[in-house]
């Protein structure tokens, strides 16, 4: 059986470009996460950030990647979680989005895996006191759950405008 071939789930699979792909996966604290993998570009070491003043918080500032100048975005500060502790684990996500280049920091990558159709549930509803518009379902994997996440999505949200999507409605 083709597992893209598979019908999608109700606000999961309909939104979610990595159902039956591969998927990179990452910890914030003690929470596992997802993209697709089609989205790296490469993994490398946390490094030093130039910080543009007047930028939120979460963007950490830009590194010059190989001439290109990368913004750089803490999801962890993204996400309201815990204090950030930069140590050897930490690193930086490389992604190509929309053609444009963003690194993202992560407490650590696990690996790559793929999930089948039959392992995604739908994202819960939480209201409109929680944007998870983002969020395109949740992953089973053994004994743990994978916040699986349209990177592009989040990316071009309203608080951070990091990637235009053209012709596509993103509220």
């Amino acid at each position: 059986m083709n597992p893209t071939a598979a019908s999608p789930l109700p606000g999961a699979a309909s939104a979610h470009s990595a159902v039956g792909s591969e998927l990179l996966t990452f910890t914030l604290g003690n929470e596992y996460y997802g993209v697709d993998i089609l989205k790296v570009q490469e993994i490398r070491g946390y490094d030093t950030v130039t910080r543009i003043p007047g930028s939120p918080e979460f963007i950490k500032g830009v590194i010059n990647l190989r001439g290109a100048i990368v913004p750089v975005i803490d999801l962890r500060i993204k996400f309201n979680l815990s204090s950030v502790a930069y140590n050897e684990f930490t690193v930086m996500i490389i992604l190509n989005i929309a053609r444009r280049i963003v690194g993202i920091v992560v407490d650590s990558v696990s690996d790559v895996t793929q999930l089948g159709p039959e392992q995604i549930k739908p994202t819960p509803e939480f209201g409109s006191a929680l944007d998870t518009s983002y969020i395109t379902g949740l992953g089973a994997l053994d004994e743990r759950m994978l916040i699986l996440i349209d990177i592009e999505k989040l990316m071009s949200s309203t608080d951070m405008a990091l990637v235009d999507l053209p012709s596509q409605s993103l509220q």
